[in-house]
């Protein structure tokens, strides 16, 4: 049965959702330049009667609203980021196509901002069906340092919160499918900066002086050692080396190579153990061959760890509302998403929704990228219902 039987969503705040979808995907804005998507969230919210809005991580909102009905008083909080990517956009087919150059919402945070909207709105004229507390984020900053989630957790923006629900668009499965899976969905990252020290000699006599890029280059070879021996295979570790750079010519032995790259694993457990050895191979080799690593290493997000209890309650809501087949369980994925940060904090759900369809079939994060408008309105449905479900029981 389709949810629009008994539609949550008024066709003003239908029309709010749209309108916001269509003009962030206009009018994209890099991680920690979100400035005009903020205004315009705060100016909807404003139209709505929702004046009491805040801001965070300079160019994120959030906004609560307070049930008055009687009854244990839950706080949940929901999560959108609004956040656009460095590509250039080739969709001609879309009226509301991105006109920034080099800047388009390859990654489907123009929906996710959406639904969060319609999210606050929906609670906002129902506040007297409810008791407890709603927090709607609207996070900057999911794809790039500084991340907006981080802020989340070091601002204790959600102490004394329940629950927390999170979703994504996902191409690979088909529009109007949803999907969960309790456990890890997504992987931590971790970045780090690598800088081997050598020493310069004439490239004719190598003896005279310590090779930076011989050392580097057995780092990168040594360094995978680590995921595929001491790791479990069930682990999806990887150490990504992205960044390399050294040598002024080619008859000089190179003094200083510095290296940059990205560490992820689904383990809580093993993600400090994994730093630890990207670091110990790095001082290893180093002295191994009579040089010196430096290394650095910036803790980024933690993997999504999906809350079991809300991954069933989830999929029971999905089957009795949209359908026995409207419910899938995604295979673990290997991306990172900050929402990890909030997962971190209090249990937490972080679930997709699909957009397959004909026209719509490219992955995110490339030029072609795009989904439905129709895809909007029942996940936002739903993500108000479901945490209907959360504050009731």
């Amino acid at each position: 049965m389709s949810t629009h039987n008994n539609s949550l969503l008024s066709d003003a705040e239908c029309a709010a959702v749209i309108e916001l979808r269509h003009a962030m995907h206009r009018e994209p804005e890099l991680s920690n330049a979100e400035w005009r998507t903020q205004e315009r969230i705060l100016g909807i919210l404003r139209r709505f009667g929702l004046s009491n809005a805040k801001v965070f991580h300079n160019t994120g909102v959030y906004v609560d609203i307070e049930g008055t009905a009687i009854g244990p008083k839950r706080s949940i909080a929901v999560r959108g980021d609004i956040d656009a990517l460095p590509i250039q956009e080739a969709r001609d087919d879309l009226p509301y196509r991105s006109q920034v150059d080099g800047v388009m919402h390859a990654c489907g945070h123009d929906l996710h901002g959406s639904i969060a909207l319609g999210t606050a709105l929906a609670f906002h004229r129902l506040r007297d069906n409810f008791a407890g507390r709603v927090r709607v984020f609207f996070q900057p900053a999911e794809e790039a340092e500084p991340l907006g989630g981080r802020t989340v957790k070091e601002q204790h923006l959600l102490d004394d919160f329940d629950r927390a629900v999170g979703f994504h668009v996902w191409p690979e499965i088909p529009a109007g499918m949803f999907a969960a899976r309790e456990g890890a969905i997504t992987k931590s990252a971790d970045q780090f900066r690598l800088t081997v020290h050598g020493q310069m000699a004439h490239g004719a006599a190598p003896h005279k002086g310590i090779d930076a890029i011989a050392i580097a280059a057995a780092f990168v070879n040594e360094v995978q050692k680590v995921v595929s021996r001491e790791m479990p295979v069930d682990d999806g570790a990887v150490v990504t080396i992205g960044t390399i750079h050294g040598g002024e010519a080619t008859n000089i032995i190179c003094p200083l190579v510095v290296m940059e790259g990205t560490i992820r694993t689904r383990s809580p457990e093993r993600r400090a153990l994994l730093a630890q050895r990207v670091r110990e191979v790095a001082e290893g080799v180093a002295a191994m061959h009579r040089g010196r690593a430096e290394c650095i290493i910036r803790i980024g997000e933690p993997a999504i760890i999906n809350d079991a209890e809300m991954v069933r309650r989830f999929r029971q809501l999905v089957q009795e509302t949209a359908g026995r087949d409207a419910f899938s369980e995604p295979r673990q994925g290997e991306g990172s998403d900050d929402f990890g940060f909030y997962a971190a904090c209090v249990p937490s759900i972080y679930f997709l929704f699909g957009s397959c369809s004909p026209s719509n079939d490219s992955y995110v994060h490339t030029p072609t990228f795009a989904a439905s408008d129709e895809q909007i309105i029942p996940a936002t449905e739903l993500t108000v219902r479901y945490i209907l479900d959360l504050l009731s029981s």
